[in-house]
């Protein structure tokens, strides 16, 4: 018998700062809440997915993009998450319900216009919600918001990229402009941005990476010798082993799921670890299956360690102190000797450091019993084969970086790496996150990528490192930026601190934003502003000779594969992101030698004799600087035309070489750190809902938890409710506590959850204002949106009157 949906409670009181229509209690006034799921996908996905689809596309379009989705076929790659198409076979619909509402809302036939910025002062559009702002359509014309002006008013390309070129010349200093990327430009354009920003001389490149598996790639570097993950599709599937630790695959990466389901027919075994009971870890009805819609579907987790926030490094470090424990009861059975003393080094002091292991510690920093921690190390133990997968709930925390190395001490004490069936699965997010990497988008750029690339331009490349995501805020913040450009994202939303951050950014005398639709980023601005519309992957791209173009992705698992949108773009004003990349260098650097009429000298060195243009023009000659710069690229221009892509090289799972300081497989010694909560506090960590992608609500619901029409919910322990004197139900601000002192977010619902004890869960940007700028992980200076202190203060006498749970 189904739990009946608790009442609904309207938010009667706007929320500060919020004002208008579609104001956040009106966004919030309908918010209903019943029971969580144990299952995922089925029929409600497949409901969601028309309804989606149809009120955006419309039945043909719908068509079109479902043909053409992930489709090797000449089709485009998915605008959402990062996780790869099967290898060597495609499933009929190789999409996901969260997939089609990426297409659907970047392949909308709706458009905004000037009419609309002229209706609408920025003024009044700040107080409008990111799920409005979002659904108003695609932008179409670029955009420019004056010193003093109300209104964003159009402007000319010319005129647009005119005036970034003049702020850039104007500077004193090359490092007073901070040039930011999101994870869905394509390689080609993120090659030719970040060759463009090191011509104009800094490093100050951050992206979204820093924000989420930056940590990652600090762990996996250290210890393995290269940043991305060794596993590949038929590695998850044909493991022994997989272990889910801080990842919610139902929601944001749903085709791995089919994965997991095929792992588990061949006779993997299951460990999820998360504070949260996940839906789609639960059981997944596979909609591309008989018994999707009619049947169970496939029971996917075998073992659920219910883990406190922030735990994780402590219970790898417990498995792997039982491991050791094992190998001394029966020597020779458990770690693998000969892979250990070829490969690795620093076996003896991990060796030590784990015989000391406090227990007491582990059981209180997990909230596990050693019974459970137990039976995981058995499974490991037992398991030849054996892969981890990870997602932000590891890579937010303070302590992420040591987390990830003790995660890859277990792999390499059973010799799980360069195996088949084996390996590190960091699931990245956005479709070309990784890619944009590899292509050089980092504050750190190594020596050997900088002088390829100084070799393959013809220009001096900057090596004083730059900045990332916290520290380009803290620049802003200082005065020491006058540009801040983006190529794609919602940086304001984006990132912690919201309220520093958002006078960070006013303080500039320029922000632009490369962007397909309207977000908040676009209202938050300096004193002077551009919005430049850019087509989506999902458009198609033309060159100057009407023939179409296409440009490539990396997915989470290092395989390059080309891409063509195929829907005609929003309007004719609108530019690729490459086409508007060289026409800021341009205007940047002034015109090519020869233009003006004279002999065509050029200083050895100069930016300008680059052939920005005839690199726009051609994407295949992009193609042919790659293959001069990055490792793994040689002969680019056909293989990016390969239909199933070419896999980059990868030497720990190739040929079991690691790059690393010592040439050798790294195991670490880290510190066991245990997050201690004051009493009456709780552990928040921030997450997406399902009807949301990073930044991009959706809509309102989170079918998944119960939770419909609202967003405004912070997810609590029963007993930690009662604990406190609080009821299901009732309105609390929450209080973030730092040593800079408190950050508020106002009047969320709480909602009692099976959650960890002494944890708590709410949706982000909007708790994106309680994470100090300062609050960093270790290393990767990554915000530690998963581990924020917190306490709830009841809201007036809405506590009182708050109705009980049905």
């Amino acid at each position: 018998m189904s739990t009946p949906p608790r009442p609904r409670i309207p938010l009667a009181r706007r929320l500060p700062g919020r004002t208008g229509d579609h104001d956040v209690a009106q966004d919030d006034a309908e918010l209903e809440v019943g029971p969580p799921l144990d299952h995922a996908v089925g029929l409600p996905a497949t409901r969601s997915i028309a309804r989606q689809s149809l009120r955006h596309l419309g039945l043909p379009r719908t068509a079109r993009a479902i043909r053409r989705m992930n489709h090797h076929d000449g089709g485009f790659d998915c605008p959402g998450c990062a996780w790869p198409e099967p290898e060597g076979h495609e499933l009929p619909l190789e999409f996901c319900e969260n997939g089609i509402k990426a297409v659907a809302e970047e392949a909308t036939l709706r458009t905004i216009t000037r009419e609309f910025f002229a209706r609408h002062p920025v003024a009044d559009l700040r107080q409008r919600t990111e799920h409005w702002l979002g659904q108003q359509g695609r932008l179409t014309e670029p955009m420019h918001l004056a010193p003093g002006d109300t209104h964003y008013r159009p402007v000319s390309w010319e005129d647009a990229t005119a005036l970034v070129g003049r702020h850039l010349r104007a500077a004193d200093d090359p490092d007073r402009a901070v040039f930011y990327t999101s994870g869905r430009t394509s390689n080609e354009a993120a090659f030719l941005y970040q060759a463009l920003v090191r011509c104009h001389g800094t490093n100050n490149l951050p992206d979204c990476s820093n924000m989420c598996h930056e940590s990652s790639g600090s762990a996996l570097t250290e210890t393995i010798g290269i940043g991305k993950g060794s596993v590949t599709i038929n590695d998850v599937v044909g493991a022994d082993l997989i272990v889910v630790a801080g990842q919610n695959p139902g929601t944001n990466h749903p085709r791995m799921l089919t994965a997991l389901e095929q792992a588990k027919e061949r006779g993997a075994t299951i460990v999820t670890v998360n504070p949260l009971p996940e839906a789609g870890l639960q059981r997944f009805d596979n909609p591309q299956r008989l018994r999707g819609y009619v049947g169970r579907g496939t029971e996917l987790t075998d073992l659920f360690l219910q883990v406190r926030l922030g735990g994780d490094l402590a219970l790898f470090q417990a498995i792997n102190a039982l491991l050791l424990e094992a190998e001394d009861a029966a020597p020779g059975t458990v770690l693998d000797h000969a892979f250990l003393a070829e490969h690795c080094d620093g076996l003896e002091s991990l060796t030590g450091h784990l015989r000391d292991l406090d227990w007491d510690a582990v059981l209180r920093a997990t909230g596990l019993e050693r019974a459970q921690i137990e039976e995981a190390a058995g499974l490991v133990a037992r398991s030849d084969r054996i892969v981890v997968c990870w997602a932000m709930g590891l890579t937010q925390h303070r302590h992420a970086v040591p987390t990830i190395r003790e995660v890859v001490n277990t792999l390499l004490l059973r010799g799980s790496i360069g195996r088949p069936g084996a390996g590190v699965c960091p699931v990245r997010g956005h479709s070309n996150v990784q890619g944009d990497r590899t292509m050089g988008i980092w504050e750190k750029p190594p020596e050997p990528f900088l002088a390829a690339l100084e070799r393959s331009l013809g220009v001096p490349m900057p090596r004083r490192h730059g900045h990332d995501v916290v520290d380009a805020i803290r620049a802003m913040r200082d005065g020491r930026v006058d540009v801040f450009f983006a190529m794609g994202g919602n940086f304001a939303s984006a990132t912690p601190d919201t309220a520093v951050t958002e006078a960070a950014l006013a303080r500039c005398a320029l922000t632009v934003q490369v962007s397909t639709k309207l977000n908040r980023s676009h209202l938050v601005t300096g004193r002077e502003a551009l919005i430049l519309p850019t087509l989506g992957r999902t458009d198609r791209d033309l060159g100057p000779d009407g023939a179409p173009r296409f440009v490539t992705v990396e997915d989470s698992m290092s395989v390059v594969h080309p891409s063509r949108g195929r829907f005609a773009p929003p309007s004719d004003a609108v530019r690729s992101e490459v086409d508007i990349v060289a026409a800021i260098a341009r205007a940047r650097f002034g015109p090519p030698p020869g233009a003006d009429g004279g002999d065509g000298a050029a200083p050895a060195g100069d930016p300008a004799a680059v052939d920005w243009e005839g690199l726009a023009a051609d994407y295949d000659r992009i193609r042919d600087r790659i293959a001069e710069v990055v490792p793994g690229f040689e002969d680019f221009r056909r293989r990016a035309r390969w239909p199933h892509g070419f896999v980059l090289p990868h030497p720990p799972r190739d040929e079991r070489r690691f790059e690393t300081e010592t040439g050798k497989a790294r195991l670490t010694v880290n510190a066991l750190e245990v997050l201690e909560v004051p009493p009456g506090r709780l552990l928040l960590q921030s997450l997406r809902s399902h009807d949301q992608y990073n930044t991009t609500i959706y809509g309102l619901d989170d079918r998944y938890r119960g939770i419909k029409r609202g967003r405004r919910v912070v997810l609590v322990h029963p007993d930690d409710l009662a604990a406190r004197g609080l009821r299901d139900g009732a309105l609390v601000d929450l209080v973030s506590e730092w040593a800079d002192g408190e950050r508020r977010a106002e009047r969320f619902r709480l909602v009692a959850y099976p959650t960890a004890r002494g944890c708590a869960a709410a949706y982000y940007p909007e708790t994106n204002p309680l994470v100090p700028l300062d609050s960093t992980a270790t290393t990767s200076n990554t915000p530690t949106s998963k581990g924020i202190v917190v306490r709830l203060e009841p809201v007036g006498p809405s506590d009182a009157s708050a109705p009980a749970v049905a």
